[in-house]
């Protein structure tokens, strides 16, 4: 080991706390890449393992009835491989010792073994046996939410009879990892599950013997999607048809696909901030660790070494930090990114998790956090590499004296000795002063966005189930029926009012773009279902045209006064020319909505509806629900306290799950930061405090100039950090748009409190340290 390498050890032991805060920040960055690229590389690897061995279909129909004749055309469609029919059909469950009505998808399985698409792994028990009318297997997030097992038995009101059922077997199917009840934006576990039976006996329960009303194929390697799905469009009209999908747009896929999605986003944007950080945080140490090593610098010029030498010599010491970061990071990453995969196997429910190590995601963490952290510090490095050995020599000439601001007002009279050498120094050294003002908002920018999420997502909860949808119970039928419901409805004790609602699927045109959505048709001046404007203010609905909410609108580039192609997928499937009379603001889902009398006119009907909302007379829930449960054209009962739990139960778990570890390394990297700097600070003067305590200043007072700098430039850094903070949060929050949900660019009060209290008790501890080693401070060295 020859001099300069046994130099670079003595100075990082010499560092090492400043080595190990800046560890720690890169260690921060480099666990969120990890974190969220082995999480997610595992959750896809899973998917795709899930979905091949279970035999996950790629295009799927629903229709009204057709024979099963048909089937033999549909197979015959150029680059279909391979084609299967079922029965689907609405149910509503009668479960033991839960009174909440609660409903159920149908699906055919062949009479006595497994589907041939959309294969069950079965958790427990067996498939129903051939000529068991009785026997079915429950998805597992039913059976879990209430505790049902192979044995037990429920009650189904199937095309208005009731039947008794044997639970057989616990499964879970690729086609329902993410499972909706009618009505709902939210998984509700307990109150909607998928059923499977026998094809024999649920045919002959819907009157489907010989008959299919939904099926599914896969697809040839060169198959034409487009044509495919045209072509099985065009066979399927004359029964009803309601325009088939392929895998990208069938409901479950499409939800794990948007979640997955928004956590490769978030495994962009999170390391992007904390790296970035680390490089700006390295080039400020080095920057003034080269400005205070000048004279060694020029030593080892003088004894020969180059300035090759001299700026590999940096750039060691920067690889050493580096390589220290990314150890603790690739770890804690790792470990964080197994817990993240393993909650979303649970949430998804998929059968197994194929956790992945691959070396790809710790070449990309080493490659990013080194180009990071030398680009971070190439302007620090020629520096060293260019300093003339005569030059560095020298001390660093001190700054020119001019009189400060306050000293030009007269105002130093107001100040003791040590707050303004203070003032002075911040004045006349701007530009340290800005790169420590900006380092510690950089951290306090960070902070808010791992704790705006949740006060985000409270406030979409108060809008759009406080302002938009103020109903106490939803109820959607089985099919649309007569309005004279309404009176049934309003006739139950406990119902005080009750508002109808119509719901039909469309497909929207605009140009060349289309969306294929639900076309809502809503009393006009409602009181229980809402529309709200940019600026949540109530918007009435016109008697004629559409409105579209704010995400539809920009998907299909509308602005209001455009038309819009309306094409209906029941009833008569006319296509109609709308004008678009305005835009409203939501938070969840994507529909237009119109009129519900101008709805019925457009679907050439009588005054029908969907669906009603219902306001309740307190302490009336539960009768009135009990009175839902036993009407059989009620397929759903949605709660709207219910739909809450649910939202926060489901995709807010995830959110705020990856909020707390983001959190929680961003206090990591703030610590990190105002550490740094309080330590740059301290050495570069030392030789200025200990002159001050040999001229008889007490160390009290040198701590004051010390830690009364710091302090001033962590309040003067906690505006900018909002103002950082505030940038990420939007750039965020529309990174993450969905048709799912979109989280509202809210940061509440909270939100930045939590940001400045965090750096302060950074500040302090910081300070308390620095005070330390200010105590023990060598005056004669």
């Amino acid at each position: 080991m020859n001099a300069i390498h046994r130099k670079l050890l003595r100075e990082l032991w010499h560092l090492r706390g400043q080595v190990l805060a800046i560890a720690v920040v890169i260690a921060g960055g480099v666990a969120t890449l990890v974190m969220s690229l082995t999480s997610l590389d595992s959750l896809v690897i899973t998917r795709d393992a899930y979905y091949a061995d279970y035999r996950f279909a790629h295009v799927f129909a629903t229709l009204k009835r057709a024979p099963e004749s048909l089937r033999e055309t549909i197979e015959a469609i150029p680059g279909v491989q391979q084609v299967e029919t079922r029965v689907v059909a609405g149910a509503n469950l009668d479960i033991p010792d839960f009174d909440d009505p609660a409903s159920a998808v149908l699906v055919s399985l062949p009479d006595g073994r497994n589907a041939e698409l959309n294969r069950l792994f079965l958790r427990e028990g067996r498939l129903p046996e051939a000529g068991r009318d009785r026997e079915v297997v429950m998805h597992e997030s039913l059976a879990n939410a209430h505790g049902l097992r192979p044995g037990d038995s429920i009650s189904a009101i199937i095309n208005g009879r009731r039947q008794a059922l044997d639970v057989v077997g616990v499964a879970l199917s690729p086609e329902y990892i993410y499972q909706l009840k009618p009505g709902d934006l939210f998984p509700d576990f307990k109150r909607h599950g998928v059923l499977w039976m026998n094809r024999e006996a649920l045919a002959a329960a819907w009157d489907m013997s010989g008959a299919f009303n939904d099926v599914v194929l896969t697809l040839t390697r060169d198959a034409r999607t487009r044509d495919v799905l045209d072509r099985l469009d065009h066979l399927l009209a004359p029964y009803g048809g309601m325009q088939a999908v392929d895998r990208e747009d069938q409901l479950s896929h499409r939800y794990l696909a948007l979640e997955l999605e928004q956590l490769g986003m978030m495994a962009t944007v999170f390391p992007t901030i904390f790296l970035g950080v680390a490089a700006f945080l390295l080039n400020v140490v080095l920057t003034r660790l080269i400005g205070s090593q000048r004279d060694q610098i020029a030593i080892l010029k003088a004894f020969g070494y180059g300035n090759l030498a001299v700026g590999l010599h940096y750039a060691q010491m920067v690889l050493a930090i580096i390589a220290l970061g990314l150890a603790i990071g690739i770890v804690v990453g790792l470990w964080f990114g197994q817990g993240m995969a393993e909650m979303y196997r649970m949430f998804f429910r998929f059968p197994y998790l194929e956790f992945h190590i691959t070396p790809r995601v710790v070449v990309i963490g080493a490659l990013v956090t080194v180009a990071a952290g030398l680009v971070g510090t190439l302007a620090a490095l020629r520096r060293a590499m260019r300093l003339p050995p005569a030059e560095a020599m020298r001390p660093e000439p001190p700054p020119a004296f001019r009189a400060t601001l306050i000293e030009r007002f007269g105002l130093q009279r107001l100040f003791n000795q040590p707050t303004r050498m203070i003032l002075r120094n911040i004045e006349r050294r701007p530009a340290k002063a800005l790169l420590t003002v900006v380092g510690i908002g950089m951290a306090c920018g960070i902070l808010t966005v791992g704790r705006f999420q949740e006060g985000a997502l409270d406030y979409l909860i108060k809008v759009q189930f406080g302002l938009a949808q103020r109903d106490d119970l939803t109820v959607t039928f089985v099919e649309p029926t007569s309005r004279r419901v309404l009176h049934e409805l309003s006739a139950i004790d406990g119902v005080v009012y009750a508002e109808p609602f119509r719901s039909s699927a469309v497909i929207l045109h605009h140009g060349h773009r289309s969306y294929r959505t639900a076309l809502q048709g809503l009393q006009r001046n409602g009181s229980l279902r809402r529309l709200l404007d940019d600026e949540l203010n109530l918007f009435d609905l016109p008697p004629e045209g559409v409105v579209v909410n704010d995400f539809l609108a920009a998907e299909l580039h509308l602005k209001p006064g455009d038309s819009v192609q309306v094409e209906m997928l029941e009833g008569r499937r006319e296509t109609r020319e709308l004008p678009v009379i305005g835009i409203i603001r939501e938070f969840t889902g994507i529909s237009a909505y119109m009129d519900i009398e101008a709805l019925n006119r457009l679907l050439r009907e009588g005054p029908a509806v969907s669906g009603a909302a219902l306001a309740l007379a307190p302490q009336a829930r539960d009768a009135v629900v009990q009175h839902l449960k036993d009407m059989p054209r009620v397929a759903g009962v949605t709660d709207r306290q219910t739909a809450i739990r649910n939202f926060y139960e489901s995709m807010a778990d995830i959110v705020l799950t990856f909020a707390f570890f983001s959190t929680l390394l961003a206090g990591s990297i703030a610590f990190g930061v105002v550490y740094n700097s309080a330590r740059i600070a301290l050495t570069e003067r030392s030789r200025e405090l200990a002159s001050l305590r040999v001229l008889g200043f007490t160390r009290g007072e040198i701590g004051y100039i010390l830690i009364g700098e710091l302090a001033l430039l962590t309040l003067a850094a906690i505006p900018a950090g909002f103002v950082i903070g505030y940038a990420l949060i939007t750039y965020i929050a529309h990174s993450v748009e969905s048709d799912l949900y979109r989280i509202p660019v809210v940061a509440e009060p909270s939100v930045f409190a939590f940001a400045a209290t965090i750096v302060f008790i950074s500040a302090a501890a910081s300070s308390l340290i620095v005070a330390r080693r200010l105590y023990h401070l060598d005056l004669v060295a």
